[in-house]
């Protein structure tokens, strides 16, 4: 069972990622180098500026229009103009792989049927701007918050997937979990830094 996301703390905002999976993706995808809330407060900004979300607007967009409308300021992220070209390069392949339908990357059949947590990490893993980190925590997300569970969600998900972390965006569900996912990454990159050391 899916449930209202509570992700920036503006409520026009987190209902727009509640409603929209492929604006719920292009968050995730925005979600680096910049504070969560500001992230996935992009697609918003997006919609707000473009009039529509839908992945076939944003993929046919003028590519200066776009980079002009994903800098202008609030910008849709620190680095506004290669993310510009990033959210365009997502929607493309949502549009030519997946008929323009975000949902289908977690429910097009795999090789037996309904597909696995596994199969759907790959695919998420293949969009452009995904990397391995980034898959599993949206695959994370889609599970913990979105009701979506394919076989074996939680174990692709690695340590993402564990019930009760407050490791990613996927753990937060209110201000208080985002200061506990805030202070866990924080003492990630103190371990990281010291090790280095």
């Amino acid at each position: 069972m899916a449930r209202d996301l509570w992700i920036t703390g503006d409520p026009e905002t987190d209902a727009l990622l509640s409603s929209d999976p492929f604006a719920l993706l292009v968050g995730m995808l925005l979600d680096q180098q910049y504070p969560m809330e500001h992230a996935f407060a992009g697609p918003r900004k997006i919609r707000d500026r473009l009039g529509s979300i839908d992945p076939h607007a944003v993929a046919d967009a003028d590519p200066d229009a776009f980079v002009t409308l994903a800098t202008t300021p609030p910008a849709i992220h620190r680095y506004g103009r290669s993310m510009a070209a990033r959210v365009q390069a997502l929607a493309r392949a949502v549009v030519d792989d997946y008929d323009g339908d975000v949902t289908q990357i977690w429910t097009r059949p795999g090789a037996d049927g309904a597909p696995t947590g596994a199969e759907v990490l790959a695919r998420l893993r293949a969009l452009p701007g995904f990397g391995e980190q980034k898959a599993k925590i949206f695959l994370a997300l889609l599970g913990k918050q979105r009701g979506v569970e394919p076989a074996g969600w939680r174990e692709a998900a690695g340590s993402y997937g564990d019930d009760g972390s407050r490791r990613s965006i996927a753990d937060v569900t209110s201000a208080e979990s985002l200061t506990e996912v805030r202070a866990f990454k924080k003492e990630q990159k103190a371990a990281a830094k010291a090790a280095k050391a």
